[in-house]
């Protein structure tokens, strides 16, 4: 009996200690985020249609997207809660990176969700204006940018692929860098956000890849064989990856063509900040253009058309930016655009993992 008992404990202390693997963990993050969206899903979207909180179009938009209007939005609470449970639940608390990154996320969702609420108070496609949002965000994305510049374990040197003895350090420069990488994505993710699934689908598929970078960065072992920079403790973050890849597939099954939901800029603000506070964090800054290479091409469309605008006195460079509106007024059908710049998001991970090791 003493000898069952002992072969007992020994399981079941077995048992609980597979679960200090990060990748375990990871997966059932993954998992634990998913079923939320997923059965969470109908339950939001009963709840946002019943208060009449619906997308507004705006009417300089293309006019297949009136057929738009009403469709619940704000949908991105829904992505927040399951990302919150399954990091607080599966992550190790203990890890200061994972506060970090909760805060930011959680606090570009606050304002995300005060801009969708201005637009529903005033009944049209408008919330914060551009300079309060944009002073919002630089104030937030400073606290996680002033907390790693003056945190012993971490070094301010920026990592450039392709290159592995080339690791400039910035000093007190980081701080600019980083609330610059914060918020760019962050509004870049928001502008992508246009058609049904555009931004969910290739922010899961930069999830997935920072999920690997992460693991690789925070693992001595591997950092080191890969030639990267090691940051004790990142590899943490793969749990919020994989929380935010579960997430993203849920709500992609409700967010996919033609929407029951959209995630709004609670939504789209928030993925945005968590990608690029990722990105820091892991010492994947640079690599991150590549990564999200369609969210840069995105933003980068409207910041051409307005500068150009401007210079020409009127004259475009696009038919209508963002650039996903273009191809709309082409005669692009709205699903083979997003599945195209899908296929991109996916063409772009894979060449951004080769960087891992073509150093």
């Amino acid at each position: 009996m003493l000898y069952q008992l002992l072969y007992s404990l020994h399981t079941q202390f077995s048992f609980f200690n597979v679960f200090r693997y990060i990748t375990l963990r990871t997966i059932y993050a993954t998992l634990t985020a998913l079923v939320i969206t997923f059965f969470l899903g109908p339950v939001v979207i009963r709840l946002l249609t019943r208060h009449q909180i619906g997308q507004y179009i705006r009417e300089e938009g293309p006019q297949s997207h009136l057929n738009k209007k009403g469709t619940p939005t704000m949908g991105g609470i829904l992505i927040l809660f399951a990302v919150t449970v399954a990091t607080l639940f599966w992550a190790d608390l203990t890890n200061l990176y994972i506060w970090v990154v909760l805060l930011v996320t959680l606090g570009f969702g606050l304002i995300g969700f005060i801009d969708d609420y201005r637009m529903l108070i005033k009944k049209r496609n408008k919330g914060l204006s551009g300079r309060t949002k944009m002073f919002l965000q630089i104030l937030l994305a400073l606290i996680p940018a002033v907390f790693l510049y003056l945190h012993f374990q971490y070094n301010t040197r920026l990592s450039i692929p392709f290159f592995k003895t080339l690791t400039p350090d910035l000093g007190w420069g980081y701080i600019l860098l980083a609330v610059f990488i914060i918020v760019g994505t962050s509004n870049a993710v928001n502008l992508t956000d246009g058609l049904d699934g555009l931004a969910i689908g290739p922010a899961t598929i930069a999830f997935g890849t920072y999920l690997l970078f992460s693991y690789c960065t925070g693992h001595l072992k591997i950092a080191n064989y890969l030639q990267i920079l090691y940051v004790p403790g990142s590899g943490e973050l793969a749990v919020f990856c994989g929380a935010l890849v579960g997430a993203g597939i849920g709500f992609l099954w409700f967010n996919a063509y033609p929407a029951q939901i959209f995630m709004g800029d609670v939504g789209s603000q928030s993925l945005g900040a968590a990608l690029g506070t990722v990105a820091v964090v892991t010492k994947n800054e640079i690599v991150l253009i590549l990564v999200g290479g369609l969210f840069v091409v995105e933003a980068l469309s409207v910041i051409f058309q307005v500068g150009y605008f401007k210079m020409t006195h009127g004259k475009r460079i696009f038919r209508m930016a963002p650039l996903h509106h273009h191809f709309e007024l082409k005669g692009w059908s709205e699903p083979k655009i997003i599945v195209r710049f899908w296929i991109i998001a996916v063409i772009l991970s894979l060449l951004s993992l080769s960087t891992l090791k073509l150093r």
